[in-house]
């Protein structure tokens, strides 16, 4: 294991550009909307950060009545910044200032691939800056095909390209207010998805209402991101952790750039959910990531999804014979179509890892043998007796929690609902051996009205509830700074309920997207008044480290031996912990 440094991190290699003096940088319109308000804004924004800690957005800020399809300027004199590369012309979406696509770093691809990443190139003129960009090569997955599935998500397909470092912002006005910044890493483990992969993500929402800059951004996946070259040559020590190094870069890009776009680069907060709370851990124990966060949020993302230097090494090995190539010549596999190398990623996968024959049990998740960022001891430390666990930093505020069904729903399987009291045993045996009726009788003690596949589906999720808590005590054990519990247990109508609570649905609620995304809640009041009191207590945490919203209960940190968690649902309440008689019995 190579030792921690504590030197220049990777992401430093990135040029240092000067930040244009103050007069170089782009004023606000005289015509802008928001002109008028930029002392409001900034005494908001300063506001936040000296109020009490039980203080909430909402009763900082009443939004005024927005239009129900507001309108969309390009003008120049309202929507053009300047960054350390050169201008950026975006455009202006009633009162959010929106630019899509813009290259944090280089492109990856050639020689850069599996290095670093690099500086983006300056430009000249003023970059239009209006679409997403490409996204990183990938396997998109099955569910597109699936009918209900692509119905609850509404994928956003466009082009792929190693050309593929880029990020979006939305923001009230480019002006400096000092708003609080909240930085998306989407999911998709660390094989497939993108910063704007879903309606959900979209940040015009959370900007408008939580006066807050947002920002998405796309990096490097799979084999292109975490394929462990670091035994091949120089140049190549931080293979394995590359697409982590991406999101490094793109969090220094924030800090150098984002006040042009109205942010406070002293309050950064980092929030993913599902592989993208796994890419929280990471960067929470990455020295090179230091400084350039302060709070964090791991949604539905606890779960070990990292490999220890041995594993990367194997699954390296396993990849090179498939296509044979000789060991240390990156340059044939620097010049093979992505393609090619997919091919090879998919036979290697189903030579080593088991299917699911139809039966799920997420603990074999992290079992397998997959693309992940590497805990090397150098890039990403490792908790102490763990050396496959990030050691996550004590420092941050950390917000954690998952939902209540995860991957076990009814989506595209409406026979499950047929599910037997019999059926319930037998699943509850083969997943706890020896101990399957003693864990349904917990269960069903705690949820005697539940149907038979209901509370299957607290026994097959309860190992993720079980991993919220575990990252809970391990920051506990760290003396660290507060770290808050939630579990999200509000069920979609959709689809006569059949979707439950499930892996992904809290996403909309955050960004305040519950109307917006009516294919996964509804759109109806009570998914609305949630999104509201859960986007208010997240923007909240950002400005002060302290999640609260006007109509939640004062949200309670985790202290030693005691978990308390904030349930989210139609009347947000505190509970002492997450369904701590069920889990026990699975121990």
């Amino acid at each position: 294991m190579l030792p921690a440094t504590d030197g220049m991190p990777p992401a430093a290699s990135l040029e240092a550009h000067a930040m244009p003096k103050p007069d170089e940088a782009s004023p606000a319109s005289p015509t802008d909307p928001d002109r008028r308000g930029i002392m409001t804004g900034a005494a908001l924004a300063t506001g936040l950060a000296l109020c009490p800690a039980t203080a909430s957005l909402a009763d900082a800020k009443t939004p005024a009545p927005y239009p129900a399809n507001p309108e969309i300027s390009t003008d120049p004199a309202q929507v053009t910044a300047r960054t350390a590369s050169g201008r950026l012309r975006g455009y202006r979406k009633g009162r959010v200032t929106i630019f899509k696509g813009v290259p944090y770093a280089a492109p990856t691809g050639g020689t850069n691939r599996f290095r670093p990443p690099r500086p983006a190139a300056p430009w000249q003129d003023v970059r239009s800056a209006l679409h997403y960009g490409p996204i990183a090569p990938q396997d998109k997955g099955a569910g597109r095909f699936n009918d209900e599935e692509a119905f609850i998500f509404r994928w956003n397909d466009v082009v792929e390209d190693e050309d593929c470092l880029r990020l979006n912002i939305w923001t009230p006005g480019l002006y400096d207010a000092r708003r609080p910044v909240l930085v998306w890493l989407h999911g998709g483990g660390f094989a497939a998805g993108s910063g704007h992969d879903i309606p959900a993500f979209d940040g015009e929402n959370l900007a408008r209402t939580g006066d807050a800059v947002v920002v998405t951004l796309n990096h490097r996946l799979n084999l292109l991101g975490f394929l462990d070259l670091s035994s091949w040559g120089e140049g190549f020590e931080d293979s394995g952790n590359v697409g982590m190094l991406d999101i490094v870069a793109a969090l220094a890009w924030v800090r150098d750039n984002i006040a042009r776009f109205g942010g406070d680069p002293d309050r950064v907060t980092i929030f993913g959910q599902s592989g993208g709370g796994a890419k929280v851990t990471a960067l929470m124990a990455m020295p090179a990531a230091r400084g350039l966060f302060h709070r964090a949020a791991i949604l539905s993302g606890s779960f070990a999804m990292f490999n220890t230097p041995d594993r990367s090494a194997r699954l390296s090995a396993l990849l090179l014979a498939e296509l044979g190539i000789a060991r240390g010549d990156i340059a044939a596999l620097q010049a093979l179509p992505y393609a090619t190398l997919r091919a090879a990623a998919e036979k290697v996968m189903a030579k080593i890892n088991p299917g699911f024959d139809g039966f799920i049990d997420v603990r074999r998740i992290a079992q397998m043998l997959n693309f992940a960022p590497v805990v090397d001891g150098r890039n990403i430390l490792p908790t102490p007796g763990a050396p496959g666990v990030p050691l996550t930093d004590p420092k941050v505020p950390l917000i954690i929690g998952s939902t209540l069904n995860e991957f076990v729903t009814g989506i595209n399987q409406p026979e499950v609902e047929a599910m037997t009291e019999q059926g319930l045993h037998a699943r509850a045996e083969r997943f706890a051996p020896g101990r399957g009726d003693a864990v349904v009788r917990a269960f069903r003690a705690a949820n005697p009205d539940a149907s038979a596949f209901d509370l299957w589906s607290r026994i097959a999720t309860a190992p993720i509830r079980q991993a919220v808590i575990d990252q809970a005590a391990r920051r506990i054990a760290a003396d660290a700074a507060p770290t808050y519990l939630y579990w999200f247990t509000w069920a979609t109508p959709i689809l006569e309920g059949l979707p439950r609570s499930f892996h992904c649905l809290d996403i909309p609620f955050w960004f305040d997207n519950a109307a917006a995304c009516a294919s996964m809640t509804g759109g109806g009041a009570g998914a609305r008044a949630l999104a509201k009191q859960m986007s208010q207590a997240l923007i909240a945490f950002a400005a002060t480290g302290v999640p609260s919203a006007s109509a939640l209960p004062v949200w309670q940190p985790v202290t030693a031996g005691a978990f308390p968690s904030l349930r989210l649902d139609t009347g947000p309440r505190m509970i002492a912990e997450i369904d701590a008689a069920e889990r026990a019995s699975l121990k």
